[in-house]
């Protein structure tokens, strides 16, 4: 009887951690990168959150963090196990956390993407571009996150590398901050100009419309693809299921989940997606590399050309993947 109680003990021990690796498997945390203050990120995708919790039946929890950083090494831990992503912080998450694509984001406007902006405050003394360029050391410029799209990968390449304006070394002073920090500033006259995104500002023309009359836009990018949801790729299929089930189905006719959506800079729910939307700024990011190696006066001839060659491979690779598309 002894060796029989023992048998049940430990059974009953067996099932009792069985269902706790359960429990715990079915754990999620949803990380948010910080395009805005995260009382204010937690204001806007906490409903769509506690849906998520309801329908898939899954703990779901949200993680902000201070910067983009913080989401891409949470997933590379496995303390973030999904994430919404800029596509510059996507790559980073597929390259170092072992992420995956799986859905982006679709636009309430129809757009398949968003733009990033230069902007400054309606009377500020800068018109046009060529007044930010005339003379770029008596500019204070707001820039984005390392890892921002918009804030930063974006307009480093297509806007200040084709004016000849290297971030670092061409402004008086750069002050890297968030999306919102960025807005507010320039809205307040805090500093000369800023990058931004469209999304921003249709969220500010709808809820401070007195604020966006205080902003001149100065630039526009082209199209930037949606932002991209990724997973961790170890998931369980099971919880893979569930979560593309929740996001494709999310706000298609549900009035509530639509208004949720219309509260999230704008969207109106998401679609299929996978890596190979992140294949256009993968390029722009070794274009940016190419031209660090071709001015590294620090290289040796032999070197550069070695390095050069090697990102002229995957540049010519990267147009191939985007040819078949």
């Amino acid at each position: 009887m002894k060796f029989l109680r023992s048998l049940i003990t430990l059974a009953a021990g067996a099932a009792a951690f069985a269902c706790v690796a359960t429990a715990h498997a079915e754990d999620v945390n949803l990380g948010i990168i910080s395009t805005d203050s995260s009382a204010v990120l937690k204001q806007r995708w906490e409903p769509l959150i506690d849906d998520m919790r309801k329908q898939t039946g899954l703990n779901v929890k949200a993680f902000f963090a201070t910067d983009y950083a913080g989401i891409i090494e949470g997933m590379r831990f496995n303390k973030v196990q999904v994430g919404y992503f800029g596509n510059a912080s996507a790559i980073e998450a597929v390259d170092r956390s072992d992420g995956e694509v799986f859905a982006k984001a679709q636009h309430a406007n129809g757009d398949s993407g968003y733009y990033s902006l230069l902007i400054t405050n309606v009377n500020s003394r800068f018109k046009t571009l060529d007044d930010v360029f005339r003379n770029t050391k008596d500019v204070t410029l707001g820039f984005g996150d390392p890892n921002s799209t918009s804030g930063t990968l974006v307009p480093g390449y297509y806007l200040f590398a084709k004016h000849n304006a290297p971030v670092n070394t061409s402004f008086k002073s750069v002050l890297p901050s968030s999306h919102e920090a960025n807005l507010l500033a320039v809205v307040n006259n805090k500093i000369d100009i800023a990058t931004n995104n469209s999304m921003m500002m249709e969220t500010l023309k709808r809820e401070h419309p007195d604020k966006f009359a205080q902003v001149r836009v100065l630039w526009t990018s082209p199209l930037i693809p949606s932002d991209p949801l990724v997973w961790r790729k170890d998931l369980p299929q099971a919880t893979k299921d569930k979560l593309r089930k929740f996001f494709l189905n999310y706000a298609k006719t549900d009035p509530h989940e639509k208004a949720v959506m219309a509260g999230i800079t704008e969207y109106s729910g998401f679609e299929a997606s996978s890596n190979q939307q992140l294949l256009p700024i993968r390029e722009i990011v070794l274009f940016q590399q190419k031209q660090k190696i071709e001015s590294d006066a620090h290289l040796s001839d032999s070197d550069r050309k070695t390095q050069l060659a090697a990102l002229d491979a995957k540049l010519s690779a990267l147009s191939n993947a985007q040819s078949k598309q």
